[in-house]
């Protein structure tokens, strides 16, 4: 099992995405936890790395964890990620691995990862991504 942990950022009917150097899928910004963090822990600390803005702790939000097929891994190698929303402060821009930054709509859900695929499911269902 992957544990992730990911931003959820919606603006203006789009969720921000990020490709990484040499893929074709689009993911969540984000990443795995290192031992001992707590979620937040992880996501102030991936975004930081990943996207060059400040996640506020204080306004994270649990949206909801989702599990399926890790995308470009085995048959049965899941990902459970934890999804969260949270202020930040800070011009996103792409760092480390991520080449390129995307602003996804809920037609472009087959360019993401079989489990960000749910995650922007369960945001249409609940009339957060139209």
């Amino acid at each position: 099992m992957i544990d992730k942990v990911a931003w959820v950022l919606v603006r203006d009917g789009r969720v921000l995405g990020a490709r990484s150097r040499g893929k074709d899928t689009a993911y969540l910004p984000g990443g795995k936890r290192e031992p001992g963090e707590t979620d937040v822990d992880t996501l102030v600390r991936e975004i930081a790395e990943e996207l060059t803005v400040t996640i506020d702790p204080a306004t994270a939000h649990h949206v909801g964890t989702f599990e399926a097929q890790a995308h470009g891994r085995a048959e049965g190698v899941l990902v459970r990620m934890a999804c969260y929303t949270a202020d930040h402060t800070g011009e996103i821009a792409p760092a480390s691995e991520i080449d390129e930054v995307v602003w996804l709509t809920y037609a472009d859900r087959d360019r993401l990862s079989p489990v960000a695929q749910l995650l922007f499911d369960h945001l249409h269902t609940t009339g957060l991504l139209p």
